[in-house]
């Protein structure tokens, strides 16, 4: 399942104004991923801030923070069906991968083009984890967080952040014919098996 959670987080990414390049097509099962294998998709916006510049972004990113974001790696990790918590993080070291130095030596690859666009060549990218979510209770939400900050991690992107926007995005009178997922949700809209995300007022 992991192609297909990472084809809704690319299709948020490009429904978000970002180009997005899917690093590769099949999974890595019977060996060691190589180093440029971690990374799952390199994503950039020409309308975003770069690395350093503007307002501080929270950790947790929501679709705001994510439109503001120039350049980043990403990695998708679906479960979907575990429960998160510190100790996950602890245990399943495969999760960091992605931060080693002779990973971000194979992203900054993909970012130092040879091309007249100056945009593509500057330095810094952020790293980024999509998950299912952080713990919601307190101290596992902020050990979780200090956790991944502590490894390098720059910010994280919830499934249920990323499925929202896609639901709000998605036009019932649109033809999504070049994507399943889109197409998928607009029909679930038609016959009311999904409604939009409402606003919470207080």
């Amino acid at each position: 399942m992991a192609g297909f959670d990472e084809n809704i987080v690319r299709e948020y990414f490009e429904l978000n104004g970002f180009f997005v390049r899917q690093l590769r097509k099949y999974a890595v099962q019977s060996r060691k991923k190589r180093a440029d294998e971690e990374i799952d998709l390199v994503i950039y916006n020409p309308q975003g801030e770069a690395e350093g510049e503007g307002s501080e972004r929270g950790f947790q990113l929501f679709s705001a923070d994510v439109a503001r974001i120039r350049r980043a790696i990403v990695v998708v990790k679906g479960w979907h069906t575990m429960r998160f918590t510190p100790a996950t993080l602890r245990s399943s070291t495969k999760v960091f991968d992605f931060l080693k130095k002779d990973v971000l030596n194979k992203a900054d690859d993909y970012f130092n083009l040879d091309g007249s666009e100056e945009d593509l060549k500057e330095p810094g990218f952020a790293k980024i984890l999509v998950l299912p979510g952080l713990p919601t209770a307190e101290p596992h939400r902020s050990e979780s967080i200090h956790l991944l900050r502590e490894r390098g991690v720059d910010g994280i992107i919830a499934f249920s952040t990323i499925l929202e926007n896609l639901l709000r995005k998605v036009e019932v009178n649109h033809s999504y014919q070049k994507s399943d997922l889109l197409q998928l949700m607009r029909i679930l809209k038609i016959y009311d098996m999904v409604k939009e995300p409402q606003m919470n007022l207080f």
